[in-house]
Parts: C-alpha cells; structure tokens; sequence
C-alpha cells in the first residue's frame, strides 16, 4: 500500500491512522456522505473489490452487526482477504473473472437469491499510460459493470448468459471510469434507466487522475423487451 508517487499525501496517511487498507476508501467515503448509496440492510456487490478498502467502508455504511441485516460480496481477479478491521462476518469476497462471470452465479451468491441493492464497480484497467487505449478498457469494464446491473434490458446487451440484471429495482450503481468520450457515453445510456445520473470527481482522487465516478440512482423497472 505505497503512498503513490511523492510523499505520502493526507489521504494516505488518514488511512493508516483509521486503519484502512488504502486511501481508496475516502472516495467511497465521501460518495456515500453525499448520495448515500448503502444503508443498513443494502445487499452489496463489490466488483474489483481489492486490496479491499470499499468493502470496508461498505460493511460501516450497514451499520452495527447486532442491528442484523445486510451483505457485502466483494469479486477481483486477485484473491483478497477480507480486512480484520471495520469488516464482519457479513462481508464475502469471491476469486473471479467479471467479465467472464455469469449473472446468474452472483444472484444464487445474494441474499434470498434476490441480487443486490447496490453494485459499486471500482474496477480499472493496468494502466499502459496510452491515453486512448486505458480509457478504452475503462469503459469496456465499465459496460460490464453496467450490463451486468440491468442484464439483457441494456442496449449494449452482449448474448451470453447474463440475461438476468443482478441489481435490484431501486437499487443503486457505480462506475468508476477514466474521463473520456466514450466514459460520457456510458451517462447517456445509463440514463433512461435510472431516476438519477451525477457524475463524481473525489476529493481523494489524485490530482493526475483522469478517474470519475459514474452514480446512477434508482434502477426503473425495466420494459418489456
């Protein structure tokens, strides 16, 4: 967990002293203090969930462990432990492809086998330091993401067996994107489906980051098809 390029910043050093994982979790931070996403009960899928600080910050937002209620499903292609600190026994974490992985298997994985309230996609590309080419990939992870929410009602819909959305009606979507044309197109269709899209810079994004996130709010249910 390297403080990046230069001194380690505030950010970083918040997070050793609250004792999480990385300096990623004030960003879910502060995304949760203005939009609040998760709320105690939330059923919650973490896509590109490591090291693990939002699934850290996912397992506070549900409140205390004696209120009952709520789940938290972290996936990364990296097998990641969930972090002793600020998680309890209602955090999971899932070794996984997502671009390969089928809805199907994550809805058995949710509680009651009824998909999830909230789905935070987190995941980015190894960055190649090639503007177009990362921003490329960001969005191609940023469509699964998508897809893989509202599943065969996405107009980008690829036939495979993710015909089932794994969120549910409500719930709640976000993207974590490089800014880029094709990134401001995932808004546009995001749109139609949701009762609300604000897009996000946080203040704990480094300043040479072209990151943004992408908060869509209340998936509509979906027309017929």
């Amino acid at each position: 967990m390297g403080g990046g390029v230069g001194a380690p910043d505030f950010f970083y050093k918040e997070a050793q002293r609250l004792g999480y994982v990385a300096r990623s979790a004030f960003k879910l931070v502060q995304i949760q203090k203005q939009h609040k996403l998760i709320k105690p009960g939330s059923s919650v899928l973490d896509l590109g969930c490591a090291p693990g600080a939002w699934l850290q910050v996912a397992c506070q937002s549900l409140g205390p462990l004696q209120n009952g209620g709520g789940f938290v499903l972290g996936v990364d292609l990296k097998k990641v432990k969930v972090p002793p600190l600020h998680c309890d026994s209602r955090v999971h974490t899932l070794s996984a492809d997502v671009m390969t992985l089928p809805s199907h298997h994550l809805i058995s994985l949710s509680p009651k086998q009824k998909g999830f309230s909230v789905i935070l996609s987190d995941m980015c590309p190894s960055v190649s330091g090639i503007t177009t080419k990362d921003a490329a990939l960001s969005v191609e992870l940023g469509m699964r993401a998508f897809n893989l929410a509202v599943g065969k009602a996405s107009p980008v819909y690829a036939d495979d067996d993710s015909s089932t959305g794994v969120l549910q009606v409500g719930g709640h979507l976000l993207i974590k994107l490089l800014e880029s044309e094709d990134s401001k197109e995932i808004g546009q269709i995001s749109k139609p489906f949701f009762t609300k899209s604000t897009w996000l810079r946080p203040k704990a994004t480094r300043p040479s980051s072209r990151e943004i996130y992408l908060i869509c709010q209340g998936l509509k249910p979906h027309p017929k098809i």
